[in-house]
């Protein structure tokens, strides 16, 4: 049995760099529509929370949509000769797109668990908005925050509907583990499609068990010995 790695190290590659920008947008963007207070919060929350539960054929088509050949940001790119559209890059914009909502979601449930009173105090010593976010909050929503990117990135590796319809399925370009297993089966290859199973199922609960393992470690820190 032939049995190619490349699909394994592409949704590696894929899942990490799009955690990478997931943890940032994610924690940034729950943090102010934890502070804000105006008439479209519900609106804004929606939204952002939309691609959880929308089929990600759809997140996939709405991200065609945007930067297709005939789509706006592909038409500006397209003037600097680059065309993302069957590439990796649009495998990690799927991919962020579709596991945002859970480091948003996340972030944001840690973030309002927070004793205002302790971040009203440190402003009224004079803290920057920037230290009080950096230093305060975020250290305090660690444990949601660290759920958040485990749970982003075994997200990442699953993605399959939204990244086949922007990236397609090029060997050893865009072809993933999920788009492996759907072809591998289709094509009556089931023991290939079984070792690709394992393989993420392993990738999977090795996160999930590690971010277990941290997350306990952090509270007993916090907690302080003998406690």
């Amino acid at each position: 049995m032939n049995f190619d790695l490349s699909p394994a190290l592409i949704s590696i590659k894929i899942s990490v760099i799009s955690t990478s920008i997931i943890f940032i947008l994610g924690i940034t963007t729950a943090w102010w529509m934890t502070n804000y207070r105006g008439r479209w919060q519900g609106l804004l929350d929606g939204i952002l929370t939309l691609p959880l539960v929308l089929p990600p054929t759809v997140a996939g088509f709405g991200i065609l949509l945007l930067i297709g050949v005939r789509g706006p940001i592909g038409k500006f790119l397209s003037l600097f000769g680059v065309n993302i559209i069957f590439s990796w890059y649009a495998a990690v914009i799927a991919a962020t797109v579709v596991a945002f909502p859970l480091m948003y979601q996340t972030s944001r449930a840690s973030f309002e668990q927070i004793d205002t009173n302790i971040l009203n105090a440190a402003r009224t010593l004079g803290v920057t908005e920037w230290k009080v976010f950096w230093k305060i909050a975020v250290p305090m929503a660690w444990p949601g925050i660290l759920a958040g990117t485990a749970l982003s990135f075994a997200r990442s590796m699953g993605e399959f509907g939204a990244t086949l319809m922007v990236a397609g399925s090029i060997p050893g370009k865009t072809l993933t583990i999920p788009i492996a297993i759907y072809f591998a089966t289709a094509g009556g290859q089931m023991q290939v499609a079984l070792v690709w199973v394992l393989i993420i199922f392993a990738i999977s609960l090795t996160v999930m068990v590690a971010m277990n393992y941290w997350n306990k470690r952090l509270i007993k820190i916090r907690q302080g010995p003998g406690r």
